[in-house]
């Protein structure tokens, strides 16, 4: 499991859309994803120790920002035939457990975590109404544990802060997980 950090916020940059099965029997586009004031598309797994210490976490933050017209939707897209956990059968009983208030994608080619430049679980790519990358950084403080449960929220901060001003914060603190595990890779 390699460590990755992501890049800087590239503000501005536009979503990409796609089209995905998601783990309800339907398949989703961008739009159909998007909400009034903006999205939050995270590239998460099942099988990523950061992921599962945070899934809870982007439940309750996905709740609290539906009012706020910030929608979620969550891709996976690592190879699962080295990583069965990943599954899409197992997305679905992920999905189903946690309760995820918002889609579970299944990007099986890969080709959408490419577009988007994903390099980790999880990865975040918070969008303002117009679709225009305006964060890109942690959900909070967690690493391979969930941080202690008053820590800043830095996600669902940021998140607030482009549902009312259609603007991030100039200043993102990294997300950090493991690497996303393309197909091909040894």
């Amino acid at each position: 499991m390699v460590r990755m950090e992501t890049p800087v916020c590239d503000f501005g940059k536009p979503a990409l859309d796609f089209a995905l099965p998601g783990v309800d029997g339907k398949t989703w586009t961008l739009k159909q994803c998007a909400g009034s004031t903006g999205l939050l598309v995270m590239f998460i797994c099942n099988h990523c120790p950061y992921v599962q210490a945070i899934r809870d976490r982007i439940v309750r933050d996905a709740n609290e920002l539906l009012p706020y017209g910030i929608n979620f939707v969550a891709i996976s897209s690592n190879d699962v035939a080295d990583y069965p956990e990943d599954s899409f059968d197992n997305m679905k009983k992920v999905a189903t457990q946690f309760k995820f208030p918002f889609p579970y994608l299944y990007d099986e080619s890969q080709e959408v975590a490419k577009a988007y430049g994903a390099v980790c679980t999880p990865d975040f790519f918070g969008y303002n109404a117009n679709l225009q990358l305006q964060y890109r950084g942690r959900l909070d403080a967690s690493r391979k544990e969930a941080a202690a449960a008053d820590v800043k929220r830095d996600l669902f901060d940021a998140m607030v802060q482009v549902a009312k001003t259609g603007k991030g914060p100039a200043e993102q603190i990294p997300s950090m997980g493991c690497s996303i595990k393309w197909k091909g890779d040894a």
